[in-house]
Parts: structure tokens; C-alpha cells; sequence
């Protein structure tokens, strides 16, 4: 894991509000963990489960 490359999702405000980031980089998982607590913990995901969770997010949210 100390091969992840993180960055901030696109739709994240400047404000400091919630916020994620995103390694999607290694091979075989995509890591997701909250910004303002980087060492809070981290979620793992299949890039399949990963795709998945975007797809429907962009269909239910209207400015995703």
C-alpha cells in the first residue's frame, strides 16, 4: 500500500468539507480514504466493485 498514488476526487469542494481521495494505481484494489483523516483507516475495493459504485453513483447524483 505504500505504492498508492492518492488524489482528491474532482467533485470534493475546496472548502475542507467531506472530502475523499482515491488510489486507483495498484494493482487488483482501489483504496479510498477521507482526507481530513488520512490515517483514520482505509477502504478497500475490487476495481470491479469500484466501477460499479461509480456508475450508479453518477446516475443517482445529478452532478456526478
Amino acid at each position: 500500500m505504500t505504492d498508492a498514488r492518492w488524489r482528491k476526487s474532482s467533485y470534493s469542494g475546496s472548502n475542507g468539507g467531506s472530502c475523499v481521495e482515491v488510489a486507483d494505481n495498484l494493482t487488483g484494489v482501489v483504496l479510498v480514504r477521507d482526507t481530513k483523516d488520512r490515517d483514520g483507516g482505509t477502504l478497500a475495493f475490487t476495481p470491479t466493485a469500484w466501477a460499479s459504485f461509480v456508475t450508479l453513483a453518477k446516475t443517482v447524483s445529478p452532478t456526478a
